[in-house]
């Protein structure tokens, strides 16, 4: 019963028509919906998560309403300050002279609906999915994941803090209130071990990182950041201390003391001992980097499509010998099970350790082995230039 929708497209072109036809309609979807929502009530969602999307609909839907006048939405703000007034009056013109224009219609044209705040979480979205893409490009998923991971941990502190606050309404008090609660953990209480300044930097920089490169994205690049300048002293980390030759030959040789553990797993113990590489390095080796046949047998260390390396400086070449090349021979290509799973190796690798007393003080770890890599090398003379390049 209610028939069509008329309205006047005044195109240039039958493409031009169909275009703006396609946003009217798409606009009108948004207003409905927009409508719908307030009608529905809250729901299961919040009043305020309720409020926010509407206001995006509405957006939204003026953004492709001025589009489809043949305009780009201008906030009215903006073409107030034009110096010339033929933009406005042309926008104008368009508006019915005889009968009042829809509000809907003015609102678009003339730039009325103000642009709806984004919260801190889905400004995260957004830094994910659209203004960080060239930093994921050539990390494996595994990486992926610990990337977001790390940064998300900074975003959901804040929220737990502060909240989750509109992008636009985070001020310097609000930045204080999340050092001050780091602070708070940087000193011991209870005979709680307090954390170390590096989380906390590492936190208060991601979360400075998001908030300048949301406003950058937005085209504001001049928002003053409210993190700015806010961070601690760095806090020397324990020096992992290295496994002592003797030790090595006596405990991780002896044929039975990785009994249970994952025949893959025993094999990159052995991996590491004589190339000092990384774990995830040689968990993620595969044929191709795995030279056997060759007069020095050899691994390739390189990054791929999908998987980065830690810095440039990784890229290297490491010629297999002892007990790493006999490990080595028995995986020909690689190790499937750990294959961009450096994390799960390494947590397998501690509780065993641990389980069987291989750590000789606590501050051992498994990177241990890179650093007696580097000791022996240091004994025996190697050039200073080699050592840094294996």
């Amino acid at each position: 019963k209610r028939g069509l929708i008329k309205s006047a497209l005044k195109p240039s072109s039958r493409e031009v028509a169909r275009a703006r036809r396609d946003s009217l309609a798409e606009a009108d979807d948004l207003y409905w919906a927009s409508l719908s929502s307030a009608a529905d009530g809250a729901g299961a969602e919040s009043l305020n998560a309720l409020q926010t999307s509407q206001a995006h609909r509405r957006y939204e839907a003026a953004k492709r309403r001025a589009m489809a006048k043949g305009f780009i939405y201008t906030p009215n703000a903006d073409l107030l300050e034009y110096p010339d007034i033929t933009e406005l009056v042309s926008r104008i013109k368009t508006l019915p002279e005889k009968t009042l224009p829809q509000k809907r219609e003015a609102e678009a044209v003339l730039g009325i609906v103000p642009k709806p705040s984004v919260s801190l979480s889905a400004a995260f979205e957004i830094y994910c999915k659209q203004i960080a893409v060239s930093e994921l490009i050539g990390k494996s998923e595994a990486q992926k994941k610990s990337w977001r991971k790390v940064k998300l941990r900074a975003v959901n502190n804040f929220i737990t803090i502060v909240g989750d606050l509109p992008m636009d309404g985070i001020t310097r008090e609000h930045a204080r209130e999340f050092y001050n609660w780091w602070a708070g953990r940087l000193i011991p209480q209870d005979n709680k071990k307090a954390l170390t300044t590096n989380s906390a930097n590492r936190d208060l920089g991601n979360i400075r990182k998001l908030y300048r490169q949301y406003w950058e994205f937005e085209g504001d690049e001049m928002r003053e950041n409210p993190f700015r300048n806010l961070s601690f002293a760095k806090h020397k980390l324990k020096d992992i201390p290295h496994f002592e030759d003797d030790w090595i030959r006596s405990r991780f040789l002896s044929p039975a003391i990785f009994k249970g553990l994952n025949g893959e797993a025993i094999l990159l113990v052995y991996a590491m001992i004589e190339t000092g590489c990384r774990p995830s390095e040689l968990s993620s080796l595969s044929q191709d980097t795995i030279i056997l046949d060759h007069e020095v047998p050899h691994i390739l260390i390189r990054p791929t499509s999908d998987r980065q390396l830690k810095s440039k400086s990784s890229i290297r070449e490491i010629p297999l010998v002892g007990v790493s090349l006999a490990a080595m021979n028995k995986a020909p290509n690689g190790f499937p099970h750990y294959r961009d799973k450096g994390n799960l190796l390494s947590g397998s690798l501690m509780n065993a350790f641990r389980v069987r007393g291989l750590f000789p003080t606590e501050n051992h770890r498994i990177y241990s082995f890179r650093h007696s890599f580097e000791k022996r090398m240091l004994e025996a003379g190697v050039d200073y230039g080699l050592r840094c390049l294996l």
